[in-house]
């Protein structure tokens, strides 16, 4: 092998090796200087450039090494450094490295070194004091070395300072015979570690080490007690911290614990939209460094820079890091592509953010190469900029230059469209509404507001004011903390001018102002808000279309996140998805129960509200709403009953053999907003234990559905259809519900039955059910008995539900849903051994047009009763919408439709 000599005198290679290295030296000087330092070095990179360092590797170097005492420690770990740059450099300037690899080389250095460090230094210490033990525990205590920054998001560059934070679990003392606190023993442990890592000598550094974001900065202890930690974060931490640990990772000793004492305090259990009000802040302090410093040639902090790439990616993290732990991601390129995958960023804005990244973090490191120094600054000589051009494969600096313009201007534009203050949008405000602002401070009285309320669209102006004003002077307002009052004064004008636009303002107005008030000390949702006004304008629409869903957002106020998506919002839902993506979420709380249940309760919520503002929009019919819920239903009972299962102490299999049936609206695929679910449990499995193990399946699913949470409730739950009513079994095998179907049911269960479906569970159960209901169903009957009975049931119904008020009952009342139901299934229970069709549950709408189609009722008839049933639910659902309990209407409203079903009733029953 020649010489490095050789090599440079002649400057031509002889073997693609050489060609590398001499690439390497034209643009890294450092390189060059290295080699010349140490010509021991060129062997090993000529015949091990093609193989990227493991971590193992590392270590396997570092074992076959001689440490006696903290000089030969120094020595060989700077030694290390030295051959693991030294290839690291050379094989990312000829491409045989991409980023990837470099950062992650890199980072696995930093580990590797402070991890062998702390092997030789923690036994000396102890030698001298005994190992610190814990004062409550008694347990041996162990340094945690926390890396920070680009090390803790395997993230580092070649001549990065590695930032760090030191932290043990207990205070106590060491058991030796010259024993000090532990406080002590770490901080000595953590100096002899900086020492070794950071000092120079004669081969020079391993990492420059950076102790300043540990808590009190540079005048806190070298090393914390974890009670110091939770402490300090929970009354003094800052928002710059919170944005700081989103990338810290515990690079030695255990880790576990200290990651759970701090995810609270870096990823918040509700949606903080706040984040976005501290990161903006943050640039801007970064700013004004640049500006004072005169750093707009610097690649990481300047315009367009790394610094904006990371805080778009961490702005997200710290606003949903916390309900969405998939998101606690630590490399910036990750984050990026899950908010992609997440639709929380355009593909094409990840595409080029993530290549302006890469871009920039490659530039970083040539900048780095090229003397091993700390630099994120484009050079103004010329030989520098020659080296940088070539290193990042341009013909010359002024197409780097462009190809850099380019990556820069894109980053900006991504980093201001999502960082733009809304305020400072809406500075350049009309001077009406600047004086809607006075109006809502309360620097506009008398006659001029009531006259600028009315000017605003408001009928009942000085009402309305009187009402509005009553929320400014409530105590609630007053006690709010600065921030959050500052973002209601903006909040309110806006929808004070945007309600006034509405149908009925002033009712519109108020839902709005309640709804405001109810969330008011939820900073996060204010911030919500006041970052995005276009959600307060669908706030608006959506709350003016229904005080039940102006109730239900008051209730559920993390659904506002719903609205920042319209294209989500709107967009057809995909079950499939649905199913599995709740079913991810689910499974990543595997053993905490209670977030189990709040996570499904979140998730139904916002599947619910979605499909309301699909509605409120005209962009549903009622048909397809209900069609939605059900099947909504469908995926929350069958992910409930994969979640509880596997947590059952004594279930004796991996699956159960066990399902969910729907009956009534469920069953009818007729699901409002606010149905309860009727339900029972069937399971066929013969194992002697079956029958138990079922009935506490069948008892949790019940508690997981209809418990009030944090979150809310899922369902409330009716189980009195099942065999024996609310004195039988819980759950039944498919054997017993036959025989009690065929032997013991009363005509109203078979009534019931012409409504039930296989909901959730055992897909065979659930055919084994349909067989048994087919079988059921299409049993001859005595015509006259069955009539009598379903007669004298509907009386009895009807008897329970008196309406002595002057308005029609739309659901009970004679000529409602009601008797239209009794019909359909009086019907089918005594046609459908001749017609097996009309066993299938297609919904009384279908088997009306079936049954007319049929002969078995007048079609006209048949058809005139359906329109009025599907009339009785579009209103029925119109009233549920206006908060209305019982839906009702003045009788001539739908005189037609009562007089037809009515007629459809003396035809079977009474002709």
């Amino acid at each position: 092998m020649r010489k490095l000599s050789q090599i440079l005198q002649e400057n031509t290679a002889q073997s693609t090796e050489e060609q590398y290295l001499l690439h390497a030296i034209r643009c890294s000087p450092f390189v060059q200087r290295l080699l010349t330092g140490d010509e021991a070095l060129l062997p090993e990179l000529m015949e091990q450039v093609h193989e990227a360092w493991t971590a193992d590797a590392m270590r396997a170097w570092l074992d076959k090494q001689e440490v006696s005492d903290d000089i030969s420690l120094k020595r060989v770990l700077r030694k290390l450094r030295q051959c693991v740059i030294l290839r690291v450099i050379v094989r990312d300037l000829n491409g045989l490295a991409d980023l990837g690899e470099v950062i992650h080389v890199v980072s696995a250095l930093a580990e590797v070194t402070l991890q062998h460090a702390l092997l030789h230094l923690t036994p000396w210490l102890e030698a001298m004091f005994g190992s610190p033990i814990g004062e409550e525990s008694g347990q041996r205590q162990e340094f945690i070395v926390v890396g920070m920054g680009k090390l803790g998001g395997y993230e580092l560059n070649v001549s990065s300072d590695i930032d760090l934070i030191f932290a043990f679990e207990e205070d106590g003392e060491t058991n030796g015979a010259k024993s000090i606190s532990n406080m002590d023993f770490f901080t000595r442990l953590a100096k002899r570690l900086i020492a070794a890592i950071d000092e120079i000598t004669e081969d020079g550094f391993v990492f420059r080490v950076d102790m300043r974001l540990r808590p009190y900065g540079s005048e806190g202890p070298l090393a914390c007690s974890f009670a110091m930690l939770e402490e300090y974060y929970q009354n003094q931490g800052r928002e710059w911290e919170r944005y700081a640990w989103i990338k810290g990772r515990v690079v030695a000793g255990p880790g576990q614990n200290l990651g759970d004492l701090l995810r609270p305090f870096v990823f918040r259990k509700y949606l903080d939209f706040g984040a976005f009000a501290s990161m903006r802040d943050l640039k801007v302090q970064i700013q004004r460094d640049v500006n004072r410093r005169d750093m707009h040639d610097n690649i990481k902090l300047g315009r367009g820079g790394i610094r904006e790439v990371e805080f778009i990616a961490q702005v997200f993290q710290l606003i949903r890091g916390g309900r969405d732990p998939s998101l606690q991601v630590r490399p910036t390129l990750s984050v990026l592509n899950l908010l992609q995958e997440k639709t929380l960023l355009p593909k094409n804005t990840v595409s080029e953010l993530s290549a302006a990244y890469i871009f920039l973090r490659n530039l970083e490191h040539r900048l780095q190469y090229m003397e091993d120094t700390q630099t994120q600054d484009i050079p103004h000589a010329d030989e520098g900029r020659a080296r940088i051009a070539l290193g990042m494969g341009f013909s010359g600096w002024g197409e780097f230059v462009s190809a850099l313009e380019q990556h820069r201007a894109k980053v900006q534009h991504h980093f201001d469209e999502v960082f733009t203050d809304p305020q400072e949008v809406n500075s350049g405000e009309a001077p009406q509404e600047m004086n809607v602002t006075g109006l809502w401070l309360g620097l506009m009285t008398g006659q001029d507001a009531v006259a600028l309320m009315t000017r605003l669209g408001y009928a009942e102006p000085e009402d309305t004011l009187r009402k509005v004003m009553s929320f400014h002077d409530s105590p609630r307002y007053k006690q709010l903390p600065e921030l959050s009052r500052q973002r209601f004064d903006a909040l309110m004008p806006m929808a004070m001018n945007q309600a006034g636009q509405e149908p009925h303002p002033d009712v519109v107005l108020m839902r709005v102002a309640d709804l405001l008030d109810s969330i008011c000390r939820r900073a996060s949702y204010l911030a919500l808000l006041a970052e995005y006004p276009a959600a307060l304008t669908l706030v608006i629409r959506i709350v003016g279309a229904s005080p039940w869903l102006a109730q239900y957002l008051s209730q559920h106020p993390i659904l506002l996140d719903e609205l920042l998506d319209t294209r989500n919002l709107y967009a057809a839902p995909d079950f499939a998805a649905m199913h599995v993506d709740l079913e991810r979420r689910i499974l990543e709380l595997h053993g905490d129960v209670e977030r189990q249940m709040d996570e499904m309760r979140h998730f139904k919520h916002a599947a619910v509200f979605r499909f309301a503002a699909k509605d409120v929009a005209g962009e549903l019919s009622l048909e397809t709403l209900s069609d939605y819920l059900s099947a909504l239903a469908d995926i929350i009972l069958d992910v409930a009953i994969k979640a509880i299962w596997p947590a059952l102490r004594n279930r004796h299999r991996d699956m159960p053999l066990f399902a969910v049936i729907g009956y009534g609206k469920l069953g009818g695929k007729e699901l409002g907003y606010a149905s309860d679910l009727d339900i029972i449990f069937l399971y066929d499995d013969e194992a002697p234990e079956a029958g138990e193990v079922y009935a506490k399946l069948g008892q949790r699913i019940n508690t997981w559905l209809s418990s009030m949470t944090s979150a809310g409730t899922l369902y409330e739950t009716d189980m009195q259809l099942r065999p024996d009513g609310a004195s039988g079994l819980l759950v039944s095998s498919v054997q017993a519900f036959r025989t009690y179907q065929e032997e013991k049911a009363w005509v109203w269960e078979h009534q019931a039955l012409t409504r039930a479906r296989f909901s959730a569970g055992n897909q065979q159960i659930g055919e084994i059910f349909e067989q048994i209901r087919q079988d059921v169903l299409a049993q001859p009957r005595d015509l006259l008995k069955l009539r009598e009975e379903v007669v004298s049931m509907r009386a009895k119904m009807h008897g329970a539900h008196p309406n002595h008020g002057e308005l029609f009952d739309l659901k009970h009342d004679s000529g409602g849903i009601v008797d239209v139901e009794f019909i359909v299934q009086y019907l089918v229970l005594a046609h459908a051994a001749v017609y097996p069709e009309l066993t299938r549950n297609l919904g009384n709408i279908a088997l009306l047009e079936m049954l007319g189609q049929l002969g078995l009722i007048r079609l006209g008839h048949a058809q005139l009763a359906a329109k009025a049933y599907r009339d009785y639910r579009r209103r029925q659902h119109a009233i549920r919408l206006q908060g209305e309990s019982k839906a009702r209407v003045p009788l001539d409203e739908v005189k037609d439709e009562v007089e037809a079903v009515r007629n459809l009733w003396q035809e079977v029953f009474v002709a």
